[in-house]
């Protein structure tokens, strides 16, 4: 039971991160090349809160405001000139260049080495047992926000006047232009939740390694666009659930001694779920885009 615990709380972290990257390619059907690269800055929150003497989860909403300040970035310069079908390819590669500059601009203020955060405190120590198991307070908190950011995304796309709008965007961007829909404000406000969502995770994963990388993000981006891809891409529901389940099969890998071949689970289960389902889990390629998130 404690490693399904553990691999609900990763798999929380793998789902905020294929969930940014949901909004993006669900909504505006582009790939944002540098939403790793946020990632994994936002674990600096954390270093930048420990080492000026604040409360380590002043982060939290640190990272969520600053991702979500560079996604703008992201959106105003890499995405916002490059609308046309055409340039998807260039916007993609100008967002990759985006997330070179960021990282390197963090190895320059931190150096390339981990930068520490300091674990200490009673929501690192503390806990509540529960059935035999033993559930520590971070776990707790990831997990509960993690699913909470999700829902209200969720919520706020499926029954509110706004995600309305966000699914017009999603269904035809220029059909929406035509009824009044401002097409650049909803563009932007998905790049600002997505990338704030992503270094919520990075905050996270920073706080659970007890370290923030600069050299993190490859390797969750990667993974997250393969669950983004089993879920179903463009599907919201679809990315946390895949999310969860990934982390779930992870944490059962290592429990049956099998952590040596977890890495390579991911692509495997992506393999298996395209060769039976194309669209992912919760995909519906015959309903067109208006599906979406």
């Amino acid at each position: 039971m404690g490693q399904i615990i553990n691999g609900l709380a990763i798999g929380c972290v793998y789902a905020l991160i294929a969930a940014g990257m949901t909004l993006i390619f669900g909504v505006l059907d582009r790939l944002n090349l540098a939403h790793t690269e946020v990632f994994a800055a936002g674990g600096f929150a954390a270093a930048v809160t420990a080492s000026s003497g604040l409360s380590v989860w002043w982060g939290l909403p640190l990272s969520f405001m600053a991702g979500g300040v560079i996604g703008l970035l992201v959106e105003r310069i890499s995405f916002r000139k490059f609308v046309s079908a055409d340039a998807r390819i260039t916007a993609a590669l100008s967002s990759l260049g985006i997330g070179m500059v960021l990282i390197d601009l963090i190895r320059k203020v931190w150096g390339s080495d981990p930068a520490a955060v300091d674990l200490t405190g009673p929501m690192f120590m503390g806990g509540v047992e529960f059935a035999g198991v033993r559930f520590n307070w971070f776990v707790v908190l990831l997990m509960a926000v993690s699913l909470l950011l999700c829902l209200v995304l969720h919520l706020m796309i499926t029954n509110t006047g706004l995600g309305r709008r966000v699914r017009a965007v999603a269904e035809s961007a220029e059909r929406a232009a035509l009824i009044g829909v401002d097409v650049v404000a909803v563009a932007r406000l998905m790049f600002f939740l997505s990338s704030a969502l992503a270094a919520v995770a990075g905050f996270f994963v920073a706080l659970r390694a007890g370290s923030a990388n600069p050299d993190i993000g490859l390797g969750f981006g990667l993974k997250a666009v393969a669950i983004m891809a089993i879920g179903g891409m463009g599907e919201l529901r679809g990315a946390l659930l895949a999310g969860l389940l990934v982390g779930v099969l992870e944490a059962l890998m290592f429990q049956a001694n099998l952590g040596r071949l977890s890495e390579m689970l991911v692509w495997v289960l992506m393999i298996a779920v395209l060769l039976v389902r194309p669209d992912g889990l919760f995909g519906s390629g015959a309903h067109g885009r208006q599906e979406r998130v």
